[in-house]
């Protein structure tokens, strides 16, 4: 297992292909949620957001949906939320089956495949970014990220 000093500079250098300056800047977006209720980045200003773009096919993506169920669950009524943005070509009503399915109670928004989004480059699946409570972008993560990861990346940002 990676020593968090090292998880720590690994997760800070994925940040390839995201420009420096869009460190600085609130970024926002404004999704679909699969609830029908219209989702923008920026109505949870004043936490920490973890963007998550996944797919139901993808097995890297559903291995990592428990561990962000959970740390949803610890911090929603807190500091952090996620936002799961599935990915892909799915019906609605797929989606919704494979949502509950999974028992996932954070906000799942849909969005069909594309290399760029708001926040950046999404090069493979999973893909998270994780925005600061003023809204900018605190880091990026291509591949499965872990509760732990996550609990620490956040600790050392409150400090």
């Amino acid at each position: 297992m990676l020593s968090r000093r090292l998880f720590y500079t690994l997760f800070l250098l994925c940040l390839c292909g995201l420009p420096l300056s869009a460190l600085a800047e609130p970024v926002d977006f404004e999704l679909q949620g699969l609830d029908g209720k219209t989702y923008r980045l920026s109505d949870y200003r004043g936490k920490w957001v973890l963007v998550n773009y996944w797919a139901t096919w993808c097995p890297p993506c559903r291995e990592e949906l428990p561990e962000l169920e959970v740390f949803h669950a610890n911090h929603k009524d807190k500091d952090a939320v996620v936002l799961g943005i599935a990915m892909e070509r799915i019906k609605k009503d797929r989606l919704q089956k494979f949502v509950d399915d999974q028992f996932l109670s954070y906000p799942i928004l849909m969005m069909k495949p594309v290399a760029s989004t708001e926040l950046g480059k999404v090069p493979g699946l999973p893909t998270s970014y994780l925005v600061n409570p003023q809204g900018e972008l605190a880091a990026r993560q291509v591949g499965p990220v872990t509760l732990e990861d996550l609990e620490a990346f956040i600790n050392q940002g409150k400090q």
